[in-house]
This record gives C-alpha cells, sequence and structure tokens, in this order.
C-alpha cells in the first residue's frame, strides 16, 4: 500500500546545461517531493546541481560556512535548465524499491532492457514541468554527525558510476551529501497547500517500519519507475533528533531525494529524505540507505529563507513546511525492542564484533572474534554512549578446524539489566526474523538492527545445523543474535556473510548463522555443573556437517574398474 499523496508527492528532478561545449552539461536527475502545489515549490538532494556550480561559489563552499548560509541561483551556471516530473493521479502499481538517479538513458543495454516509453513523450497520467533553482541549503546538523559515525579512516565509499566520472564530476562527493535544493514550479500552481504531512524523527526507534519512495534512475523510463517503494526499519539513528536515520529498505543509484515515510496512528507521514541509496566500507557492500530527517532539512530552509532577500522571505508564510512531532508508531517492532539490551560489544584488543547474553554473565560470540584469547572486554552498550564495559575470560573457543566458527565469554561480574532471550527450539522457513548486532558502525553508533526472512534452514540426520537468512549482515555483526520478529525468539549467532572470492564481492544478504539448538544442552551444563563436555561435541562434527559449512557438495563416488 502506497501513502496516501505520496505516489502524487513524488517527482524526477532534472538538470542539464544549454549551451553547447558546458564542460558539466548534464542532463543529471534525481528523485524530490512536491511539498506543496500552492505555490508550486519541490524539495530535492542538492548533489544534481553541484556540476553547475559557479567557481566562485565552489571555491566559498570549500572554506568555513556561517550556520545558515545557502546558495541562490545566482551561484549556479546561467544556462541550467531544470525539469520536474510527477504524477499527477494515481496510478496502479506493483511492488517495487524506492530508487532514483542521473540520467541513465544512454545505459539501458547495460540494465539488460529496452525502455518502453519515449523520454519526451510520457503517460498522460505524468506531467512536467519547468522549474526554477530558488535557493541550495546545507543541512549543518546532518554533517556535522556524519562526520562521526562514518569514518574516513575506515573507508567508506558512495556510489560512483562510471558515466559520472566520464563527465569529471562526482555527484557523491562527501561535502555534497548533506545539501538539498528548493524548486519553484510556477505553472504547478493549483488547489491544495502542502501535499505530504512532515514529522520530526525524534520519536523513532530501532525496529520501526519504514517505507522509502523514489523513482530508480531518476529520469530513465519514469512510467516504468517512477515512485516505486521498499520497505524496511530502522536500521539505526545518530545525532540530536535523529538527524541522521539509517534504513535497510533496499534502494539503488538515483533515489536521492526521494521521501522516507513512516506509518504513525494519523496516517503516513514523511520523516526523511533519502542522501545516499548505496555505500561500501572497506569495499563491502553495506547494504543500508542513508537518510537525512525532514525536520532539520526544513529548518534549515526556514533559516535560510528568513536570512536571504526579501523576495525570497515572502515564500515562507505560503509554503507551511512545518515537522511535527510524531505521535505513536502504528506497527512497532514488538518484542525486538526489548531484546536490544541482551547483545553486546565484544572487544578484543583491536579485533571487535558482537555477542548474545545468555545468562548474567555468560556471551556467545565467535571464535574468530575472540581468536583464542584468554581476556576481552565486553562492552554493554545501548546507544552511542561509551557504555558499560566489563572483563570476561573465553572459556570456550571451537577449534579452528571445527565447522561451528562459536565461542563463550565468561564475565568476571554479573550484568542484570538485560532482556534474557528466550531460546528457539524450531524453526520455519519463511518466517520473518532480524539480525541486532554491531556491524558495519561499531561503537560510533551502537546496536543496529536488520530485518529479513529465514531463507533456509539447513538440516544434517532432521537436524538443524545452519540458518540462512536475507537480513543485511555486516562485519562486526558476528556473534550478534538472530531474533524471531513475531516472538523475541533466540533462533541463532551470526556467523558470517557471503563472499565471491573470485570476484571479490560480499553479498550482506545471504548470510549464515548457528542454530541455538546446537548450542543450548551445552551451555545449560555449563551453567549448572561447570563442565566443558558439551561443548567438546561443537568440536567433534561429522563430515556430513562440515560439508555443509564449507559450501562444499558430496561427491559422488566413482566405482573402479574390475578389468
Amino acid at each position: 500500500m502506497l501513502p496516501p499523496g505520496g505516489e502524487r508527492a513524488g517527482c524526477v528532478v532534472s538538470a542539464r546545461g544549454t549551451s553547447v561545449g558546458t564542460p558539466a552539461r548534464g542532463p543529471w536527475s534525481c528523485s524530490g517531493i512536491i511539498l506543496s502545489r500552492s505555490p508550486g515549490l519541490a524539495l530535492c538532494h542538492g548533489a544534481i546541481f553541484s556540476p553547475f556550480l559557479s567557481e566562485e561559489a565552489m571555491a566559498a563552499e570549500s572554506g568555513s560556512w556561517p550556520p545558515g548560509r545557502v546558495l541562490l541561483a545566482s551561484s549556479f551556471a546561467p544556462d541550467i535548465h531544470i525539469q520536474v516530473l510527477w504524477a499527477a493521479e494515481e496510478r496502479s502499481k506493483g511492488e517495487g524499491k524506492g530508487l532514483l538517479g542521473k540520467d541513465l538513458g544512454a545505459c539501458s543495454p547495460a540494465l539488460g532492457f529496452n525502455p518502453l516509453s519515449n523520454q519526451q513523450q510520457y503517460p498522460s497520467t505524468l506531467r512536467q514541468h519547468e522549474a526554477k533553482l530558488l535557493m541550495m541549503v546545507p543541512c549543518p546538523e546532518f554533517q556535522d554527525t556524519f562526520s562521526k559515525v562514518f569514518s574516513l579512516a575506515e573507508q567508506w565509499d558512495f556510489y560512483r558510476s562510471e558515466d559520472e566520472q566520464a563527465h569529471g564530476t562526482t555527484l557523491d562527493e562527501l561535502r555534497y551529501l548533506h545539501w538539498f535544493a528548493i524548486l519553484e514550479i510556477p505553472d504547478l500552481n493549483s488547489l491544495g497547500t502542502t501535499q505530504v504531512s512532515c514529522v520530526l524523527a525524534e520519536s523513532l526507534r530501532k525496529g520501526d517500519t519504514l517505507f522509502a519512495c523514489g523513482s530508480p534512475f531518476g529520469s530513465f523510463c519514469p512510467d516504468i519507475f517512477m515512485n516505486t517503494l521498499s520497505k524496511g526499519i530502522v536500521s539505526n539513528v545518530a545525532g540530536e533528533g535523529n538527524v541522521l536515520i539509517l534504513t535497510d529498505a533496499r534502494c539503488l543509484p538515483g533515489t536521492e531525494g526521494g521521501g522516507v515515510f513512516v506509518f504513525s496512528e494519523d496516517g503516513f507521514k514523511l520523516v526523511g529524505i533519502i542522501v545516499a541509496p548505496l555505500c561500501w566500507k572497506a569495499s563491502e557492500w553495506v547494504g543500508l540507505t542513508l537518510v537525512c530527517s525532514i525536520g532539520h532539512i526544513l529548518e534549515n530552509v526556514r533559516s535560510g529563507l528568513l536570512g536571504s532577500s526579501s523576495s525570497l522571505e515572502t515564500w515562507w508564510p505560503h509554503m507551511q513546511l512545518v515537522a511535527k512531532p510524531l505521535r505513536k508508531v502504528a506497527a512497532n517492532p514488538g518484542p525486538i525492542q526489548d531484546l536490544l539490551s541482551a547483545v553486546v560489544l565484544v572487544e578484543c584488543g583491536q579485533v571487535w564484533g558482537s555477542g548474545v547474553l545468555v545468562s548474567s554473565k555468560l556471551v556467545w560470540t565467535c571464535r574468530h572474534v575472540v581468536n583464542e584469547a584468554s581476556g576481552v572486554c565486553v562492552r554493554v552498550q545501548r546507544s552511542s554512549e561509551k557504555g558499560c564495559v566489563i572483563k570476561g575470560k573465553v572459556v570456550f573457543a571451537a577449534k579452528d578446524d571445527s565447522p561451528y566458527d562459536i565461542a563463550m565469554v565468561e564475565l568476571e561480574e554479573s550484568f542484570l539489566c538485560f532482556a534474557k532471550p528466550v531460546l528457539a527450539s524450531k524453526f520455519c522457513a519463511g518466517e520473518e526474523v532480524s539480525v541486532v548486532g554491531f556491524g558495519a558502525f561499531g561503537k560510533s553508533c551502537g546496536v543496529s538492527v536488520t530485518s529479513g526472512i529465514l531463507s533456509a534452514v539447513v538440516t544434517v540426520d532432521d537436524k538443524p545445523v545452519m540458518l540462512q537468512t536475507t537480513c543485511a549482515v555486516h562485519g562486526g555483526s558476528s556473534g550478534g543474535g538472530l531474533f524471531s520478529t513475531n516472538n523475541g525468539k533466540l533462533l541463532g549467532i551470526v556467523v558470517s556473510n557471503t563472499k565471491d572470492n573470485s570476484l571479490g564481492a560480499t553479498y550482506p544478504h545471504l548470510n549464515y548463522s548457528v542454530p541455538i539448538t546446537v548450542l543450548q544442552s551445552a551451555v545449560l551444563e555449563y551453567s549448572h555443573t561447570g563442565d566443558l563436555h558439551g561443548f567438546q561435541e561443537l568440536n567433534r562434527a561429522n563430515d556430513k556437517i562440515r560439508q555443509v559449512w564449507r559450501l562444499q557438495r558430496k561427491t559422488t563416488e566413482v566405482p573402479h574398474s574390475k578389468l
């Protein structure tokens, strides 16, 4: 179900230079939101306009600007031509993923199909309007938070197409991630005021359901891709008022500027704008979408309008751009919210990963996290704050040749302020699950949550030995918990995602966990008797189990010839 008005509020913004020989002629395109139809006003990401900045504006932008500083139309090339394409009427749509980006019309062979529409002849449901750039506004709160969460030392990288590099301009440069553009659409004026209802992000909680609405590939085949949906959850938040939001809603390049909605008690509300749909950390695809709070954007727009020329100040009373407090989210994450405290950060020297408290003193994690060390630190951390640190010792680590990459840490002190997880006894392929761990961001952003389904339960001799899910799993997630979204039961311990060694590609949405049923009897025996005998069974797994975890098939024995 599409958010009421969300489809009609979504739009595609394209920009190109009209002068022959202009270095950054384009065209460039991205998604946007129609904020108001009377007067006609649209909001989109500012990166597509960066190629048209004047040399003077680029020199000034590279310095340290005071809060509230904006770039007006005079800071851009005079030959810039802007168009806004939007859905004037509701259309029947199938399910889709929210996306958008640069005009990829010339790249259709690489996409594997031919466009079904002429770029200049749109269906009757789509309307094209000329637009003017009023201003480009920064969100310094987002920039400050971003610089703390995304450490350059960790080799973060954002989407960059070969075609953009050919133009000599990179649209995803970090300095433009926090910029947003306000456009005037003169001939859009019609009955109606604000198209979308905006809310503050400060009430969002990890696990809340989100909907991303954007247009895959921008102005390429808009009759097919325009305003499609992707569903996910709030994976993490950071900064004052949750200015930076991370969601596992799956988006593609080009969705920059698209809207992110939350469903509250009184309907769908716009809570954020997509900033970067794809990112990598140390060449590992993360699979999370970066979002900026709409409340912070609108506040900076207001400051920019009131601080600029008198002609722009007159826009503010008519736009009614106010983000209201978010009422109770209609679809809360249920038991997952209560289980965040059971997942802890496990640190062993320079190596860190996740762990799950199964009792007040026992933590399951992965062997490769503790690296056979005798002493580790367990950080109980519910947010981006330092939290409580408790020392512990490794009482068991599976051998290197064991198929189960598992270790047990015993804490020196008991930790009582956590929700002890209920251990699952059975697994159902297709059920909704969540992975809770410190993947990707570690201590800088606190525990993260990603959602998906239990895609496969691999059994040997009718006993589960491997769980496979579609949740996004990253470096740092190892040792985290796999939980049932419906009842909050602990299903397994996350071990790894998938990497194609021949290509060097990592797939975060194909990952593996050790079923908790494999570990349950060993931890119960140790809790009652202190005997580690049950753990040794993990080292004596049979060849069938070893082949499963090595992703190998049993070879068929070829009979020997008698001749």
